[in-house]
């Protein structure tokens, strides 16, 4: 199995600028996507290094007309006691990912089953995958969830990027997206709809994917607090470490 970091995951975003402190992704296309305008730290900024960053940051975010800022610290770094409580005092978010692979051969075989169909993701079946992506953006705005709508047009063209989607008794029960890479296979943005959860529909959907790219290493990023990375913990997915993440988003 290929060794991960968190250099392999896949960033939907341009670099606009990069120092030895840290690099800025923007994506002029999505500037409602938190996850595709953010600075990452390459080292643990001081408080002023962080202060002075964040300055930054939110004066080039203000000029394009977003709301947000957000930060990625170092891999594997949790921030030092003094930038924390400033985090605290200034009323940011701070949360982790957690970054996991696996070997396919070592996840845990499920059996087809007949009222489950898989597919992979053509002009024929895309419209239903739009819009069970739509209906499920929604949660976060319909202007995010129509801007989302050109995302998914892009990565449909991507040959780097397979997108699939589960028909359970006929009806379009869940999604997920393959960022695929010469040693990897990323899972991304695997989604089941609420009516159709506990069904066994996300994992065949993996299991799909491991099939799929049985060569290769896959793996994936889950947020450290919540539920689904007990899943691939109890799936045989192995941890290979965390990131802290800091966002705020400026009220109106």
């Amino acid at each position: 199995m290929k060794k991960v970091t968190f250099t392999d995951i896949h960033t939907v975003g341009h670099v606009n600028a990069e120092n030895e402190l840290y690099k800025q992704i923007h994506y002029p296309e999505m500037l409602n996507r938190y996850d595709s305008n953010f600075i990452e730290f390459k080292k643990m900024p001081s408080l002023d290094e962080f202060i002075e960053s964040a300055d930054y940051l939110r004066a080039f975010h203000l000029a394009n007309g977003q709301k947000h800022v957000k930060f990625y610290l170092p891999a594997n770094e949790k921030p030092p006691e003094e930038l924390n409580e400033y985090l605290i005092e200034k009323d940011y978010e701070v949360g982790f990912i957690e970054l996991y692979a696996i070997n396919p051969k070592e996840f845990p075989k499920v059996d087809p089953q007949e009222s489950i169909d898989i597919e992979v993701v053509t002009s024929n079946n895309f419209p239903a995958f739009l819009d069970f992506q739509f209906q499920t953006d929604l949660e976060f705005g319909k202007e995010f969830a129509k801007q989302k709508v050109n995302l998914y047009k892009r990565h449909f063209t991507n040959p780097a990027i397979m997108q699939i989607i589960a028909f359970y008794q006929g009806l379009p029960a869940g999604t997920v997206e393959v960022i695929i890479a010469k040693e990897t296979a990323e899972i991304d943005g695997l989604s089941v709809k609420e009516d159709f959860q506990k069904k066994g529909i996300g994992t065949r959907l993996q299991q799909f994917v491991m099939d799929t790219f049985a060569d290769k290493t896959i793996i994936l990023v889950a947020d450290g607090e919540d539920t689904p990375r007990i899943m691939y913990q109890k799936q045989n997915y192995h941890y290979i470490g965390f990131q802290y993440e800091i966002q705020k988003i400026d009220s109106e």
